[in-house]
Formats: structure tokens, C-alpha cells, sequence
């Protein structure tokens, strides 16, 4: 057996479909169940129930299983300390991101990241924050940028930028002509939110549950652009991070207006296992983030 064969069984746990885990281990689909026969041969025990259309592991099989993820991890470990005696920014890196926050930073910062380190080969990931935390506990991605949550609380952090939230109203809403609302304005009013998973979704919330708004139940936005065109569309109100906004106060039918009193904000960081050896290259790559920020992004609408 080799690394590969760990590869392909774990893929295959985690997709319970042998095309799709095929895809992404970048094999054939008689390849990668080739080898998970020749595996069973090997290990003398049946890991799947090849009775039932589906992907089923026997008991033994799912603790094989658990194992290859150790063993996997492990190796990962083994290739960061090998990476970490060196300081260069040389080499694959993971980072993921939420949607949130991907498409509005990344923009800003792998110019800049790509010019300060040309020997380092980013691989970018973006899911939900549960879902990259769990990819982080696994060792698939080596570091994340996200908003910090409770989630990311057992990992190190490093914070770049604190990002506030402003409020967008429909370019013809009775607030469009101010240049800031009071949060205490929000009393009463229904605001658009997020769908569940969305970190920016409890965050936002709470800023406009404790000024005494209250969210709309009747929609869910999948994406930031889904709840700006709904917003166009005069459907209602919503706080947008900062990031996201464009340079303009107004701009497609909505109006982008400075909260305060408070002002609303999330904290963006780095996040990484405590235990990587890979340190000094995060502390490098957030300072690089962090000094991008601040040049690119000026004092919200």
C-alpha cells in the first residue's frame, strides 16, 4: 500500500460516490477502484458493502478510514516541517476563504502577494466557515481568512483588518440623501439577511437585533450580490461589509450609507492550526494582507 491508496479511500468516505471521489484525486474511476480492491486484498478485509448501489463501509472499513485520515495528516505535518525550516515563501500553500470575504479581498491582495512572493504557489478554497474550519482540523488547508467566530476560537489568530458594516438602502428609500444613519434608526425596521451558514449572517443580525430591528423571514440570500439586487430592487434593507461596497455612494439602485452609534464590524484574521510549523510564513502572508488593506481600502461611506 502507499500514500495514494489513503488517498483515494479517504476521498471516497468523504464523497460516498466513486466517480466524484475519482475527480477529485484527479484518477479514473476504474483506477481508483482498482486500487481500493487491491487494498482490500492486501489488508485481507472487506471495506465496503459491494451489495448495495450506494457507497457503504463495513465497521472495519470506517475505521480504516479514520486511520488514513490520521496517517494523511500526519504526513502533511511531517512535509510542513520539512517547509518550515526554511523562512522562504516557496511552494503550495492552501488558504481558504469565505464567500463574504473571497471575492472582495482577493482581488486586492494576490497582486501584491504574487509580486512579494513569486516562488509561492497559492491554492484558494472557498466555502462556509464550518466547512473550512473542519478542512483546517484535517490539515487539507493550511491556513484560513475569514471573520472570527467561535468556531475559529481553538486556532491562532491573526487579525487584519477590522471591517464595518454600512447600511444599503434602495436608491430611493427616505434615508438615501443622508451620508450616516444611527443604528437607534433601525428600530422597527425589517432587515434582509443572509441565508443559515453565513457567518456575516449572525454577525449583522446582532448589531440589528440589539437596535431593535428585526429580520425578514420571508426571504434568505444566498449571496452579498443576491441581497444588493434585492435590495435595487426596493425589497428592503441590509448591512454590507465594507469590502464589497463599490467606490461610489450610490450605484445601481442603492445608496450606501456610514453606520454608527455604533459602528457595526466583524474582525478579519488569519487562522491556522496551533501546532503548524508553518508560523512564520502566515505571520508574513497576513502582514502583506494587512499592509494591502490598508492602503486600498478607505474610512466607509
Amino acid at each position: 500500500m502507499n500514500i495514494r491508496d489513503f488517498e483515494y479511500l479517504v476521498a471516497l468516505a468523504e464523497h460516498k460516490h466513486f466517480r466524484k471521489a475519482a475527480e477529485s484525486c484527479f484518477v479514473s474511476q476504474p483506477t481508483l477502484s482498482g486500487q481500493i480492491r487491491k487494498l482490500e486484498e492486501e489488508l485481507g478485509t472487506v471495506l465496503l458493502e459491494r451489495s448495495s448501489r450506494r457507497v457503504l463501509f463495513t465497521d472495519s472499513g470506517m475505521q480504516l478510514v479514520e486511520q488514513a485520515r490520521r496517517i494523511l495528516k500526519e504526513i502533511k505535518m511531517f512535509r510542513d516541517m520539512a517547509n518550515g525550516q526554511s523562512e522562504d515563501m516557496c511552494g503550495p500553500l492552501h488558504v481558504g476563504f469565505i464567500p463574504t470575504v473571497g471575492p472582495y479581498l482577493l482581488p486586492r491582495i494576490v497582486p501584491a502577494l504574487k509580486t512579494e512572493f513569486p516562488d509561492l504557489e497559492l491554492y484558494l478554497h472557498e466555502a462556509q466557515t464550518s466547512h473550512l474550519v473542519r478542512q483546517l482540523e484535517e490539515g487539507k488547508l493550511d491556513c484560513l481568512v475569514l471573520a472570527s467566530v467561535e468556531e475559529t476560537q481553538p486556532f491562532k489568530e491573526i487579525t487584519v483588518y477590522n471591517e464595518p458594516l454600512s447600511l444599503a438602502v434602495p436608491s430611493q428609500h427616505e434615508w438615501a440623501h443622508n451620508q450616516q444613519v444611527e443604528m437607534a434608526e433601525l428600530n422597527g425596521k425589517t432587515v434582509l439577511m443572509l441565508g443559515e451558514g453565513h457567518c456575516l449572517r449572525d454577525q449583522a443580525l446582532g448589531f440589528c437585533f440589539a437596535a431593535g430591528a428585526k429580520d425578514d423571514e420571508r426571504f434568505r440570500a444566498t449571496s452579498l450580490e443576491t441581497l444588493r439586487n434585492m435590495v435595487a430592487a426596493g425589497a428592503g434593507i441590509t448591512l454590507l461589509p465594507e469590502l464589497s461596497l463599490p467606490e461610489q455612494k450610490e450605484k445601481d439602485g442603492v445608496c450606501y450609507l456610514k453606520a454608527v452609534n455604533p459602528v457595526p464590524s466583524r474582525n478579519l484574521a488569519l487562522v491556522y492550526r496551533p501546532g503548524s510549523p508553518l508560523r512564520q510564513r502566515f505571520e508574513k502572508l497576513a502582514s502583506v494582507i494587512k499592509a494591502q488593506l490598508a492602503r486600498s481600502c478607505e474610512p466607509a461611506v
